[in-house]
């Protein structure tokens, strides 16, 4: 029963999401789904943003983090609000300044056309692993609540999660994305609200004891300064969380091309100082409901799941009530629309703009071939995902970080070098500069490991941007 009843939740809800999308996609084209006609307003943009970055990894894997690490994750939270200013301060100026739709169409203006290629796959390959990455937490779990009881296969399951969010994004592009990942975000903390209240309610406790349950808590410790070699050192979590933020946000086509949709500089700032800003407290929730799933668990004598992605789909589906596992599902599907649907969206975009040049076609091809190459990303992303099945890590949210640290850390190199010296290597050599790049750091990190010990944590990905600059650096001394 329990299954059927969400299974008309997701249905009712991918409804309302058409209807959304449909509605602000009349002005449609690919004017409005790569550049949202450039209209939109700043705060909508914000909002979705915050919802973007959440997705169901965040939902399901932060609450999961303080059995293992307590309230660390913080350290690095602080950092990614270090790296939003950064974005509003260097990186918009400069692509309101070019007034770009993809934004590594400015490495082809910087170095020249390879350079511009590179960056483009090196995106595509990222987003659509650590965007597959996150979806599939979130098919497992549905996977497991309502289509296993219906008989569904999970490749089933996946293709029909894949189409739905393709059906709503598919006329609309990113001005739909902008108005219905607004929505989903309001949903999501919504939900998130709603379980900690439910929480409570179960334990019979106020707000008053609730906040005094978390600051007593074990877990509650968020600073790590005293051990250099822990990959929860206060400075590798928040110089990696500046960085990590200035790759997977600034430098990345999903979250800038909500940005570039809204119509002035001075908006789009506002607009990331806010998000920027907000994330603090959204993220600081889903640790404080991790604290509270375990004081509720160590309360009722229950057996705490080994890996912490399972807390709190354990405790909301068997154990916290028929209303939170509703809301439990609202959730996740909300996180992992908001998320996977823009990140449908950009891939499409990088694809049709930086791969494909759509830009030079006739209006009526560049149509038809976005719509083509829109369905063709749709079917990765399934793929993907379903690959990612057979090779599940512990924590999901850790596995998407060292993605990021091999793949992103050319990227930022690039930019890092574009922006900062005046040099210009030579362009047919840095695609093997980006390449070389993350199997030097991998090598790095086993020798430093089997060394002396030492265990590369998230600063993979400055280390990685380093050795891309250095070699950048000496590519344009040989060419002077």
């Amino acid at each position: 029963m329990n299954g059927v009843l969400i299974l008309f939740i997701i249905i009712g809800y991918f409804t309302l999401l058409t209807i959304i999308a449909r509605l602000s996609a009349k002005k449609g084209g690919n004017d409005a789904f790569f550049r949202g006609n450039g209209n939109s307003p700043w705060w909508l943009v914000a909002i979705g943003m915050i919802g973007t970055s959440i997705s169901g990894v965040t939902f399901v894997s932060v609450p999961g983090m303080p059995k293992s690490i307590d309230m660390n994750y913080m350290q690095m939270v602080l950092g990614f609000t270090v790296g939003y200013i950064i974005i509003a301060k260097v990186l918009l100026p400069l692509y309101y300044k070019l007034n770009l739709i993809s934004i590594y169409k400015y490495l082809d203006e910087r170095f020249g056309s390879k350079s511009y290629k590179t960056g483009a796959i090196f995106f595509i390959i990222s987003k659509i692993t650590g965007a597959a990455a996150r979806l599939f937490l979130v098919v497992l779990i549905l996977q497991s609540l309502v289509f296993n009881e219906l008989g569904v296969p999970f490749e089933i399951t996946t293709i029909s999660i894949i189409f739905l969010i393709w059906l709503y994004s598919n006329k609309g592009g990113i001005r739909s994305i902008v108005r219905t990942d607004a929505l989903q975000t309001i949903i999501l903390l919504t939900a998130a609200g709603l379980i900690i209240y439910a929480i409570m309610s179960k334990m019979g406790i106020g707000f008053g004891k609730t906040v005094s349950i978390i600051t007593n808590s074990e877990h509650s410790n968020i600073f790590v300064f005293d051990d250099w070699g822990s990959k929860q050192n206060f400075f590798k979590q928040f110089l990696s969380g500046i960085f990590i933020t200035i790759v997977m946000t600034g430098l990345d086509q999903d979250m800038m091309q909500k940005n570039l949709t809204i119509k002035s500089l001075k908006e789009a700032q506002r607009n990331m100082y806010i998000y920027g800003v907000a994330f603090i407290p959204v993220n600081l929730i889903f640790l404080c409901i991790g604290i509270l799933l375990l004081a509720f668990a160590s309360y009722n004598g229950i057996v705490i799941p080994e890996k912490g992605d399972e807390l709190l789909p354990l405790l909301a589906t068997n154990h916290l009530g028929g209303a939170v596992m509703v809301l439990f599902c609202i959730g996740i599907v909300a996180a992992a629309f908001s998320s996977a649907d823009s990140a449908l969206t950009s891939l499409t975009t990088s694809f049709c703009l930086d791969i494909l040049r759509t830009d030079k076609m006739d209006s009526n091809r560049a149509e038809r071939v976005r719509k083509i190459s829109h369905i063709g990303m749709a079917g990765l992303f399934a793929l993907i995902i379903m690959a990612i099945r057979y090779m599940n890590s512990d924590s999901v949210i850790d596995a998407i970080y060292t993605i990021a640290g091999y793949t992103y850390g050319p990227l930022l190199g690039l930019f890092a070098y574009g922006l900062i010296s005046k040099g210009r290597p030579n362009d047919k050599h840095i695609p093997y500069f980006a390449i070389a790049s993350p199997i030097i750091c991998f090598a790095l990190s086993y020798t430093l490991q089997h060394t002396i010990g030492y265990k590369t944590g998230y600063e993979l990905l400055m280390i990685n941007a380093a050795i891309t600059y250095i070699l950048l650096w000496v590519s344009a001394k040989k060419s002077c």
